[in-house]
């Protein structure tokens, strides 16, 4: 049964003078990605996915060793160009409306509606890539959309109570049927992911 194991990169450097999607990995964020290289989890994978913001691409490039490496815009996050970055408690307040009201935009963000079927659609584009091969597929994504794509996966109305708890974790789904076989787990749990008892 080939698996999609869907995880969101860890810790960042916060930097309120670069653009959000330019940000990169922390060095915590970096070391906790390229623990994850060569474990057994990855015997099966045929291909990592990330999407093209920095933070992501650093930590498939950690994490993914010689393994295909592939880029698809559409797994980005949630489009926050309108309020770039704001403190965390704002954020916060925020994030809040956006799960609680899908289809209203908050501050000019994208809507969480429109940005489920976003990424629904690049996830689907990404496993009927040939570039995906036929075995289990890696994606390295965003916190947000994520948990967008859970609620789809899982027919499950869109919010925030199933969001990751913290940057770096990670669920899997069936790849064949799109059944969602687990909730998110921290991403350091994801090496138990290449044993049967795992799996």
């Amino acid at each position: 049964m080939p698996r999609v194991v869907f995880l969101t990169h860890p810790q960042v450097v916060v930097d309120p003078a670069v653009p959000v999607p330019g940000w990169g990995l922390s060095e915590v964020g970096r070391a906790r990605a390229a623990a994850l290289a060569g474990g057994a989890w990855l015997r099966d994978v045929t291909s990592v996915w990330s999407s093209d913001e920095r933070k992501a691409i650093e930590c498939a490039d950690l994490l993914a060793g010689a393994l295909p490496r592939q880029r698809h815009t559409g797994l980005g996050e949630n489009d926050r160009s309108a309020t770039g970055f704001v403190p965390p408690a704002e954020f916060e307040a925020l994030a809040d409306a956006f799960f609680a009201e899908p289809s209203r935009s908050v501050r000019g963000w994208a809507t969480a509606a429109d940005e489920q079927e976003r990424i629904v659609a690049a996830v689907e584009d990404v496993l009927a890539d040939p570039a995906s091969g036929d075995g289990d597929v890696v994606i390295v994504s965003h916190g947000a959309v994520g948990t967008l794509l859970w609620c789809a996966l899982s027919g499950v109305p869109i919010a925030r109570a199933y969001d990751q708890p913290g940057q770096g974790h990670f669920y899997t789904f069936d790849r064949d049927t799109r059944r969602v076989l687990s909730g998110w787990r921290p991403l350091d749990e994801v090496a138990g992911q290449g044993d049967e008892s795992g799996r």
